[in-house]
């Protein structure tokens, strides 16, 4: 009986928890683990289709919403297919390549997932941040029909899922079901833990999607509905008319993805800024019952998530983040917590993280912040910066936020929402504006100059380098290129396959040229010694960061504690530059098999050296 009202009440949940905690934890520090953290994302349908049975149907990708429903002679895309080129179905469509790129799936799944934890592992990752698992027809899946159970097409038995969730009452966790998927999921987790690899899942607590079962109630019987009040409706069906006077609030105004209610507000909730108020309580309730369900696995914390990166964070009001955050750190003091938090003004001014990770929201954010400047200093854009800018910049956004928050940042280059980091290199213009061939004729889809390969590899020396933990983006690793979403999301370019000739520069091309494509050895193995670098050197995590100059395109920086220094040193101009080392102090080479360095250095252009104080 306890743990059915524990489940059904948010309050009781966060009073009872919170006086059995108060005196064993600590809720306003990120945990020890997350400043040690190499972030690799993952966006699953895309990852690694490693069960053919499981693939997604008209019928799972069904939703009341869509734009264009599946088209009768739809089928799953080869794996291996040319990203730019139309599927017959598509073409049918009588639509431009983007306008029926949605409907488009290449059937990644958890046993994907599976197949390829030894690569993982052989890459270095120790952190996972799954896109979301959530059960959902879409593709980006924030369109929730179940925040409690894992998508039935990433799971081995979709049919037997849709039935157990059927014989459930949603509302009510103590009929809740382990489905296949969710089974599987719980698996993933255990054999990604005998690794040492913590996992996150991605929620967006804000809106669910129209196949949503309390939005469903809400449609089918109005004014009549229990979850009438879960969401923020601005007037309901009039039966005596012929009209749908139906309306209610969408994300962004997208009626495919229904708001839930916020409720006292104290102050004015402005997109892109943080701003006092809660969610409906019952819709908080069942919220708080599904965090439980992943952190707490049948009651069994080592068996459940390691935390949660928080979709639209800005959208939701900060007591609801207080409540949430003291409930999950009550069930999990090591979970980590990380918001997207990121434009308050689109395209030229991003959020002030400092309001989320002050110890009573977030851990972290993810760190777009620290990237657009570097993008500006690392890359050959209109927008360029020098390295007094670059490092000001930097400061800047240290100084906003605490020191342990600093550490435990999300440090994000591209992820499903962005342009991969090659073809972010690649491109000239403004960070993420107009970064699609539909959008700009001249952006350069395909493969990048070689120039642009060796500059992405002196961002990721910096990325690996720098306070805060560095994140990958699935893919990037293999040498993967992309402009936004959805040119981000290609199926993963694994070494096994191979893979269509891809059209360059898409529909504008016309495909009268093309790229190959295809898994980047050289590419992986610079990740994986950047990667063994940052495991190996403790001080790249956790020491204090001094810049030692920044002049032109001349920037070094050390990193130090009481036992350790590295020094790191770049050269981005045009001619050889000279670096002196501290008197008297030999290093290491970290990045050329470890040579001895002292003295003077002198690196060509477009070059670094990592150096390791060795007496």
């Amino acid at each position: 009986m306890f743990k059915k009202i524990l489940l059904f009440s948010a309050s009781a949940i966060l009073l009872i928890s919170c006086n059995l905690n108060k005196n064993t934890m600590s809720v306003d520090q990120p945990p020890e683990w997350a400043k040690n953290a190499i972030w690799y994302q993952i966006f699953v349908e895309r990852f690694n289709n490693g069960d053919p049975t499981n693939d997604p149907t008209a019928e799972t990708m069904y939703a009341a919403s869509n734009f264009r429903q599946t088209p009768a002679d739809w089928e799953i895309t080869p794996w291996t297919h040319n990203w730019y080129e139309q599927e017959e179905w598509a073409k049918n469509l009588n639509a431009d390549f983007y306008g029926g790129l949605q409907l488009r799936r290449f059937g990644g799944d958890l046993q994907g997932v599976l197949d390829k934890l030894d690569y993982l592992e052989r890459l270095g990752i120790t952190a996972i941040y799954f896109n979301p698992l959530n059960d959902a027809p879409s593709l980006h899946k924030y369109d929730a029909r179940n925040y409690h159970h894992i998508d039935i097409t990433f799971g081995p038995d979709p049919k037997g899922d849709m039935e157990i969730i059927a014989s459930e009452k949603p509302n009510d966790p103590s009929t809740w079901k382990w489905t296949a998927a969710d089974k599987m999921f719980l698996e993933l987790v255990a054999e990604l833990h005998k690794r040492n690899i913590r996992v996150i899942l991605d929620y967006s607590w804000n809106h669910t999607g129209v196949e949503f079962w309390a939005w469903k109630d809400v449609v089918k019987d109005q004014e009549n509905s229990k979850y009438k009040d879960w969401y923020d409706i601005q007037e309901f069906d009039d039966p005596a008319t012929t009209k749908d006077e139906f309306d209610y609030r969408g994300w962004l105004n997208l009626k495919s993805l229904p708001e839930i209610k916020k409720v006292n507000l104290t102050t004015e909730r402005k997109i892109g800024h943080p701003y006092e108020g809660d969610i409906y309580k019952e819709a908080k309730d069942h919220i708080f019952a599904v965090t439980n369900r992943w952190l707490s696995p049948d009651g069994d914390v080592s068996k459940g998530i390691d935390g949660y990166r928080l979709d639209v964070a800005d959208h939701v009001g900060l007591v609801f983040w207080r409540d949430w955050r003291k409930y999950v750190k009550s069930i999990n003091p090591e979970a980590y917590l990380v918001g997207e938090i990121w434009w308050e003004s689109w395209p030229d001014k991003l959020m002030n993280p400092a309001p989320f990770v002050k110890g009573d929201v977030f851990d972290a954010i993810m760190f777009y912040q620290v990237y657009r400047p570097a993008r500006y200093f690392f890359a050959k854009t209109d927008f360029e910066i020098d390295a007094r800018q670059f490092a000001d910049s930097l400061q800047f956004q240290w100084r906003r936020i605490g020191k342990p928050f600093r550490y435990a940042m999300m440090n994000t280059a591209a992820t499903h929402d962005s342009p991969r980091l090659l073809s972010s290199f690649e491109n000239k213009s403004k960070y993420k504006v107009d970064a699609k061939p539909d959008a700009n004729p001249e952006y350069i889809t395909g493969k990048p100059s070689d120039e642009t390969y060796l500059r992405a590899k002196l961002y990721l020396i910096h990325q690996f380098t720098s306070t805060g933990a560095p994140h990958i983006w699935n893919g990037d690793e293999m040498g993967m290129w992309g402009g936004d979403d959805p040119d981000c999301r290609k199926p993963l370019w694994w070494p096994e396959y191979t893979f269509e000739p891809e059209f360059r520069n898409s529909i504008l091309n016309e495909g009268k040229t093309f790229d190959q494509v295809g898994f980047n050895q050289e590419h992986f193995d610079f990740y994986k010694k950047i990667i063994r670098i940052r495991k190996d050197n403790p001080v790249l995590a956790d020491g204090e960061m001094e810049f030692l100059s920044a002049e032109g395109k001349i920037l070094s920086y050390r990193r130090f504690n009481d036992h350790n220094e590295i020094i790191v040193m770049f050269n981005l101009e045009k001619d050889q530059h000279v670096f002196k080392l501290p008197d008297n102090k030999s290093y290491i080479n970290l990045l050329e098999n470890d040579e001895l360095l002292s003295g003077n250095i002198s690196l060509e252009p477009l070059s670094a050296v990592i150096c390791r104080y060795t007496h």
